[in-house]
């Protein structure tokens, strides 16, 4: 049955009617075109942007803070004081479930559709967050489209890492839809990207790895990314976050990287949000900000999409789980305007997860958030908590604000 969403903003100003039938758009006319007879919503004037994505996320770990505190602030203080509190025994599945399922619940509040998490694998836990994770997703099926990534623990190379290369095969047969890793951390770099591409094939999954998150401008594993791929003629998609040290080699550098990565059709995913936090804490001076070249990248003909990583946890004490939050932060931190900072939020992380696009066209699928504000740099700058959540054309979640001053 038709549903009409009246009265809606769209980006570009006009204010129309949306029909959706069989959880796509079938009409965009001028508001008040649509029958009044129709089942809709009317919203008010409200912003209609495409459903947001957070296209790196890491749910199993969300909302531990103040359980696990990283008084150094850096990544390895992060990676330590996680790894002390798991040999503590500190995350039990009953309570990584119910974090993983509020993390979820806190996306879908604020407008994300789609998310892709990676979940910790192996390093003495197995496959237990995996089974979790799972478990917790159960409950989102028709609210969200959810990926999970097997975040493989280091080393995977050598002797020392076959326990952690057979949690790897566990985790594929438990049903992930994509091989991690970190290159970065392993002492065989190579190693680690020949063996994930192998498990991945096998699999018939794609690939999203850790790469270079670090402000070592040695360190490019993104380049034995790129010439992996296109060696083995890997056939399933590829993505590559962080790409920290790509920000500090010269600009010619870049460019030669980038255009390596757009012909091994690699997608980025810069996070700005815990890299900002992680990234320089050893530079007193001219201090970096450890953010992958978005604009170089793009013009090379990269994919890339942004999203906020790790929320409020060792790795970033900080973060709503709001992808407007990650928006703002490309917009003040990483100098993109406020339309292309919401399309690497948005339809650009749509791509990366293999969605389509939603351009309010005819036959875009209906997942949609609508925002009381007045245009798209308004709604980055107040983020309002006025939201109403479609997917397919169906309410799935809404909030609302209100506020008074007593004089």
């Amino acid at each position: 049955m038709t549903h009409v969403l009246r009265n809606a903003l769209l980006p570009d100003g006009r204010r129309v009617d949306i029909s959706v039938d069989a959880g796509r758009i079938t009409a965009v006319g001028a508001a008040g075109s649509a029958p009044g007879t129709a089942a809709g919503d009317d919203l008010g004037g409200r912003l209609v942007i495409p459903g947001m994505v957070e296209p790196h996320a890491h749910i199993d770990k969300a909302l531990t803070a103040d359980a696990v505190p990283n008084p150094r602030g850096d990544l390895d203080g992060a990676i330590e004081a996680w790894i002390a509190a798991a040999q503590r025994g500190q995350f039990t599945y009953e309570d990584m479930v119910l974090r993983a399922r509020a993390a979820l619940e806190r996306l879908l509040l604020n407008g994300t559709t789609a998310v892709r998490t990676h979940v910790n694998v192996g390093g003495g836990v197995g496959v237990m967050h995996v089974r979790a994770v799972k478990e917790a997703i159960t409950e989102f099926a028709g609210l969200m489209d959810i990926q999970i990534v097997a975040l493989t623990s280091s080393p995977m190379t050598g002797a020392d890492g076959a326990e952690n290369r057979a949690s790897l095969i566990e985790a594929m047969e438990l049903g992930v839809d994509l091989v991690g890793g970190c290159p970065h951390l392993d002492p065989d770099p190579q190693g680690l990207i020949d063996n994930a591409l192998a498990v991945a094939a096998d699999a018939g999954a794609g690939l999203d790895l850790h790469i270079d998150e670090t402000l070592d401008p040695h360190m490019l594993s993104l380049q034995l990314l790129a010439r992996s791929v296109m060696n083995t003629g890997f056939a399933h998609p590829v993505s590559a976050s962080h790409c920290v040290s790509l920000s500090v080699v010269p600009l010619e550098t870049q460019q030669v990287i980038a255009r390596q990565v757009a012909e091994a059709r690699i997608s980025v995913i810069p996070l700005p949000q815990t890299n900002l936090f992680l990234q320089g804490w050893h530079h007193d001076v001219a201090m970096p900000r450890g953010i992958a070249p978005i604009n170089v990248l793009r013009e090379a003909g990269v994919l890339v999409a942004a999203g906020a990583d790790n929320v409020q946890d060792p790795f970033n004490p900080m973060g709503r789980s709001d992808a407007l939050e990650t928006a703002a932060l490309l917009v003040m931190a990483a100098h993109q305007l406020p339309d292309a900072a919401m399309d690497l939020v948005g339809n650009a992380g749509r791509e990366v997860l293999g969605l389509p696009r939603v351009e309010m066209r005819v036959g875009d699928p209906a997942d949609l958030v609508a925002i009381a504000a007045p245009s798209v740099r308004g709604a980055l700058a107040d983020a309002p908590r006025d939201r109403i959540v479609y997917r397919q054309g169906r309410r799935v979640a809404q909030r609302s604000e209100t506020s008074s001053i007593s004089r």
